[in-house]
């Protein structure tokens, strides 16, 4: 079998294997990623990236995240903002705002540069899409949630109890509530953060989820818990996330951090 290099990164403790689709084509990416993400017998992560060309002029390059059960995910910003960091560094672009195509549209991301570094990134994330804004779900003992799409589908439910993840996030992540299945947040309001827990849709309980930080403060400010600024403290770090009015967008500020280089036998 013939091996590729690929990259190990993570923002906030959400890491991915990252794979330049531009030199090293993947044939088979569903099955590599469930193989090459297995944390005993594999490479361990969170699920394979592919970046490569954009095949749109409206985009400069393009990414494919397959989750760790093999899933393509729509979106993720903490990959979108290792993206960055790898491209730059990397010296496949001088650009320091690039734009990224990916299924869930193109996102613009600014690099925040300091002695040729990245030291982090500010992904435009878009527009949140509030659908059955709230819900109740079953008989789980949980106050109601309220549903945000940022591009992908979250569930957030604001509880003292944000360790139920560990128990509930399974349950609620294949609901009949939610048919292409749900990334869901345990989120709880602190005076100066949202302390948030997270179980990703096919990855199971993550350290951090972008999309997810950018739900929770989205669904904790129409509620009113929060303005529209907020510290989203997850188990691997702080995302900053702001949603701004004029534009109605919602901003992810956060680092993205190399790992480690390897090759891995292609399947």
């Amino acid at each position: 079998m013939s091996k590729i290099p690929f990259t190990k990164m993570h923002g906030c403790g959400n890491d991915y294997i990252y794979v330049s689709a531009m030199e090293h084509p993947v044939a088979d990416p569903q099955a590599c990623a469930i193989a090459w993400s297995d944390r005993h017998k594999g490479i361990g992560s969170d699920g394979l990236v592919l970046i490569d060309r954009s095949p749109i002029p409206e985009a400069d390059f393009s990414m494919r995240i397959f989750n760790a059960d093999g899933s393509e995910a729509m979106m993720c910003g903490n990959a979108s903002r290792c993206i960055g960091k790898y491209l730059y560094e990397r010296h496949f672009t001088d650009k320091t705002e690039i734009r990224l195509l990916t299924l869930a549209g193109v996102r613009t991301l600014r690099l925040h540069v300091y002695n040729d570094s990245v030291m982090t990134v500010t992904v435009d994330m878009g527009e949140p899409i509030l659908e059955d804004e709230s819900q109740f779900i079953g008989d789980l003992s949980m106050n109601k949630g309220v549903f945000v799409s940022m591009g992908n589908p979250h569930y957030v439910i604001f509880t003292d109890d944000i360790d139920q993840v560990v128990k509930s996030g399974r349950i609620l992540e294949i609901h009949p509530a939610f048919p292409q299945r749900c990334n869901i947040e345990f989120a709880r309001v602190t005076p100066n953060a949202i302390r948030t827990r997270v179980w990703e849709r096919g990855s199971g309980i993550t350290q951090a989820c972008g999309t997810g930080a950018c739900a929770t403060a989205v669904a904790a400010c129409i509620t009113g818990r929060v303005g529209r600024t907020s510290e989203i403290v997850m188990d691997g770090g702080t995302l900053h996330i702001e949603w701004r009015e004029s534009d109605n967008h919602v901003y992810m500020t956060g680092p993205a951090e190399f790992v480690f280089d390897g090759e891995v036998e292609m399947l």
